[in-house]
């Protein structure tokens, strides 16, 4: 078998398996969910992951570790990562083959000639390495911009699947929605059409990791070149370079992705795999000039401070950021989100949402929690995206730990966030309707949100008895809606006769019915003012309980903008955003504090 055709059937082995991790990211206990599928296994493979986090943090993830058999095999044979293993090569190179596969001998070795700007992607790299190099104003980890498997992995699950879903059903109970799916749409969409210009574009211009792997390669020991530096110069290696990497002159060591299409097509069998430098010549440094070095790092130095010039992790942070239970402080959650999208893929009611460019840079698609979206808020019994996070960006954490029991009792809940009532828009504060859909959803225990009972004259609810008989109260000049009285929300008051409220079972246009248990010594005489009241439960927020999981503002009936919502004041990860009230009142038997009354 030709060595083409085994990287071949590896490319599409391995691009299988990576849209079957993608699938098997699914809340749940059956084969084909999330039970011991390696779902992170490609990211924990690709060393630039590893590389950054380091840079960031000063550590590594253990799961990282997979990235170091990884270089040591690319010093060994090569860089096979791009050729052989990466999903988004394997797109790149399908995507090239069918825009040019028609294209004669001569124009596919212009397409794979050389070129200098193939050095752009050297510069990247450096640009963001050089983000995680300031030391004063801490470190922000940038790569899963353009670092090709968590891009990858952000598109097939925040774009992909959810469009395969839409009509489906496969992956998901449920159609799944993202916020900014447009602009992940965009970018991996703008990568690929740019193989019908030029094959493998985002490979040999843009990629970082492939930088990184071409700076490793020039170490390989294993290498392709010439046995011979004459040929017959019939350039069938240039016309399928993958890696366009100049094979027949001087060979660049560096773009080389171990495609092995010039070894099975050399007619004079002068092309070979081997210890031995190129007869032909190589150049196994990456084309890039001191002075490009210096400014692309110093660059993404300069870029850090001017990006954090906002304060946005100081007191100009923006309380509607809400991050999922067991994000680590905002300045180390930048340090290690790779903005894959695990977390918003794992998510069983699909409320984490990947940021845009509303929170600037480095927020773009790092996983925030939108409570309008999905089947619920974050739900009370999961922990499922900081399982599945491969950075620890959002640390595991047991169901004990988010509800501050047994060993972490102490420490109390993890808040994510507070909830607030916006008297303004509440349907029992503002419009005088009865409704308590938040409270009856809070799943904490005892409650966050508990209620105030006060009783208010509806409008037009003042009228004059006309006649009173048996259960029945004829009303004078009423035009009511028949049995719109009749929820159990509403009440009349005789004030002068009997002031206790008393609650109406049935209404008619003219007359209303009380239920039946209390009893008069007389009926209320022609005359007597009678009002109607509705019963209304007025919500509050009690801070030291509320854990911010949103699902009270998911729920609201009120449409468009809720009249309770999240905000992420208050988040046990940050003390900046704690609330400048008594903290522990609750804990000690002492009185509710009502959301919103300030920040400390």
């Amino acid at each position: 078998m030709k060595i083409v055709t085994v990287r071949r059937v590896s490319q599409i082995l391995l691009l299988a398996m990576f849209f079957w991790f993608c699938i098997v990211t699914t809340y749940g206990s059956q084969w084909w969910q999330q039970r011991s599928w390696p779902v992170n296994l490609f990211l924990q493979l690709d060393p630039l992951v590893a590389l950054g986090t380091v840079l960031t943090t000063r550590k590594l993830y253990a799961g990282l570790l997979w990235a170091l058999p990884v270089v040591l095999l690319t010093i060994l044979v090569g860089r096979f990562f791009c050729g052989w293993l990466c999903p988004f090569g394997t797109m790149h190179q399908f995507f090239g083959w069918l825009a040019h596969r028609k294209k004669s001998a001569a124009q596919k070795i212009r397409l794979n000639a050389y070129r200098r700007g193939q050095a752009v992607k050297y510069y990247v790299l450096l640009f963001f390495l050089g983000l995680g190099l300031f030391p004063i104003l801490g470190k922000s980890l940038l790569t899963g911009l353009l670092d090709p498997i968590p891009l990858v992995t952000r598109s097939v699950n925040l774009m992909l699947l959810p469009i395969a879903d839409s009509g489906a059903s496969i992956t998901s109970t449920a159609q799944r929605y993202y916020e900014g799916a447009v602009l992940v749409f965009a970018v991996f969409f703008a990568a690929l059409a740019m193989n019908f210009v030029i094959p493998r574009f985002f490979c040999r211009f843009v990629c970082p990791t492939g930088a990184l792997f071409g700076i490793i390669d020039r170490f390989a020991i294993f290498r392709i070149g010439k046995r011979e530096s004459e040929c017959s110069n019939c350039m069938r290696c240039e016309r399928a370079c993958e890696g366009a990497c100049h094979p027949a002159d001087e060979f660049r060591i560096s773009e080389c992705i171990l495609c092995m299409n010039c070894l099975d097509d050399c007619k004079d069998d002068v092309v070979t795999y081997s210890t031995a430098r190129s007869a032909g010549g190589e150049i196994d440094r990456p084309d890039i000039s001191r002075r490009g070095f210096v400014l692309s790092v110093a660059g993404g130095m300069v870029a850090l401070p001017a990006i954090r010039l906002a304060n946005s992790l100081g007191e100009n942070y923006d309380p509607s950021l809400i991050r999922p239970p067991g994000s680590l402080p905002e300045q180390e959650f930048l340090e290690r989100c790779l903005k894959c999208g695990q977390c918003m893929r794992v998510c069983p009611t699909n409320v984490i949402q990947p940021v845009g460019l509303q929170h600037g840079l480095e927020g773009l698609w790092t996983p925030t929690l939108n409570n309008r979206i999905g089947s619920s808020g974050c739900q009370y019994n999961c922990a499922a995206c900081g399982n599945v996070c491969p950075t620890s960006a959002i640390r595991p954490i047991s169901l004990d730990e988010k509800h501050g029991r047994g060993e972490f009792a102490d420490k109390g809940p993890i808040k994510i966030g507070t909830a607030f009532v916006d008297r303004s828009r509440c349907l029992p504060w503002a419009m005088g309707r009865p409704c308590i859909v938040c409270q009856e959803n809070c799943p904490v225990s005892p409650k966050a949100i508990y209620t105030t009972e006060e009783y208010e004259t509806i409008r037009y609810g003042e009228y004059t008895v006309a006649k009173a008989a048996g259960g029945l109260i004829m009303l004078d000049s009423a035009r009511l809606v028949p049995r719109s009285l009749a929820t159990g929300d509403y009440y009349i008051v005789m004030p002068s006769f009997d002031p206790v409220p008393l609650r109406i079972a049935d209404n008619s246009v003219d007359s209303v019915s009380p239920v039946a248990g209390r009893t008069w010594e007389s009926l209320p005489p022609a005359g007597t003012r009678l009002l109607i009241q509705v019963r209304l439960q007025r919500p509050h927020v009690d801070i030291d309980r509320c854990i911010g999981c949103g699902i009270c503002e998911h729920e609201c009936p009120v449409s468009g903008l809720r009249a309770i919502r999240v905000s992420a004041e208050g988040e046990s990860r940050n003390r900046r955003s704690r609330l400048g009230l008594s903290e522990g009142l609750t804990r000690h038997g002492g009185g509710r504090g009502q959301g919103g009354q300030g920040r400390g």
